[in-house]
């Protein structure tokens, strides 16, 4: 954003790829990416989604040093609050072991659980394609909905694929299982069209609708998607998974109220004047006064113009 602020303010505008500031950015953004997915292979998907928060925080502080952006109170109260969830997050995570082999996947990827729970998604997901692409019907839930249901696959295949390499690398090789490769089309083949459709919602709403609804959604999904496929809550107690939950609420309500009232101010023109035109005079007032009679109807045709007619 940076990059694309002072690139729109030179003389003779370049490429945003040829600025070193964009090429920055968009490293730490790869580097920012490749930690996250590894952090799938050494943590449970119920507490890695929902710290995705802490991208919202960090850029709601980070926007006032290179943005030039105002601290609001809203940005101290949701930081605040989503800071307590991601503490109540991290503590009452469930204790369940990372290390998962190939054969521990295909077995998961056969359990009644996960084949009724990914029907349900497929019939559901279809249903709104239908919707979306047939009856036109482009709301921002339908949307989200969609990505979300894509993003639960997506979290699955990415804890299989990141666990299988974490394990090859410490020398317990799972490349040479044909469940590997399955995992990483899904994964690539699911990450595609969440893309596609969330930009989409991007394209038709405001980022600031957007972000917070599509974590929610995106959180909600991948932790169900943990508890039917991985298990996850397994064998946790009534309390450690309320005092989870609870954290998810706050970390939620965070992004809410640090996403809420952020929208770019417009400047407003009521009329044009003809008189910043080159080459045109300005004549008489374009907008006519509302209180007149003749408000709403074309003026008078001069002499010229009834002779040319």
């Amino acid at each position: 954003k940076c990059a694309h602020l002072r690139l729109a303010c030179q003389t003779e505008p370049k490429p945003y790829y040829t600025s070193k500031l964009w090429w920055c950015g968009i490293t730490l953004l790869g580097l920012g990416e490749v930690g996250n997915f590894a952090a799938y292979g050494f943590a449970p998907i119920a507490v890695v989604a929902p710290l995705g928060c802490v991208s919202v925080i960090g850029s709601a502080f980070i926007s006032m040093f290179f943005l030039k952006k105002t601290m609001r109170t809203a940005d101290i109260l949701g930081g605040t609050l989503t800071v307590t969830g991601t503490y109540l997050l991290v503590t009452f995570t469930p204790n369940v072991p990372q290390e998962l082999t190939a054969r521990q996947v295909q077995n998961y990827l056969v359990s009644w659980p996960f084949l009724v729970y990914s029907i349900l998604e497929i019939v559901i997901f279809c249903i709104l394609l239908y919707f979306f692409k047939r009856k036109a019907v482009k709301h921002i839930v339908v949307l989200l909905t969609m990505v979300a249901l894509l993003a639960s696959m997506t979290v699955i295949a990415v804890k299989a694929v990141s666990s299988m390499i974490t394990l090859s690398v410490k020398g317990k090789t799972q490349l040479t299982y044909s469940i590997f490769y399955i995992m990483v089309a899904l994964m690539a083949s699911s990450c595609t069209f969440q893309v596609k459709f969330l930009n989409q919602a991007m394209h038709l709403y405001e980022a600031t609708e957007v972000v917070p609804i599509n974590f929610v959604f995106f959180t909600t999904s991948a932790i169900i998607s943990g508890v039917i496929f991985y298990r996850e809550f397994r064998s946790a107690a009534f309390l450690s998974v309320f005092m989870f939950l609870f954290g998810c609420l706050l970390s939620f309500l965070g992004v809410f109220i640090i996403a809420r009232n952020k929208k770019e101010e417009h400047l407003q023109i009521p009329f044009i004047d003809c008189g910043h035109i080159p080459g045109h005079k300005l004549t008489g007032k374009i907008q006519p006064d509302s209180h007149s009679s003749c408000y709403g109807t074309l003026n008078k045709e001069d002499d010229s113009v009834k002779s040319q007619s």
